[in-house]
């Protein structure tokens, strides 16, 4: 899968579950690390892909 429609496809999934991660995020009766968890998967996902890109792909 080509960077372009992998980049296509986080953007649609991002929009589809936003208003339902929001809404997770933000609820008073939830934890206090709620949103850092979403933050934690946004930073394993960029060193998994950065971990796949070869040294001469730059």
């Amino acid at each position: 899968m080509s960077n372009r429609t992998l980049l296509i496809l986080l953007v649609l999934m991002g929009y589809v579950f936003s208003p339902t991660v929001f809404t997770w995020m933000i609820n008073p009766a939830g934890a206090w690390y709620r949103p850092f968890i979403l933050w934690f998967v946004l930073i394993l996902l960029a060193v998994f892909i950065q971990r796949r890109r070869k040294p001469d792909d730059l």
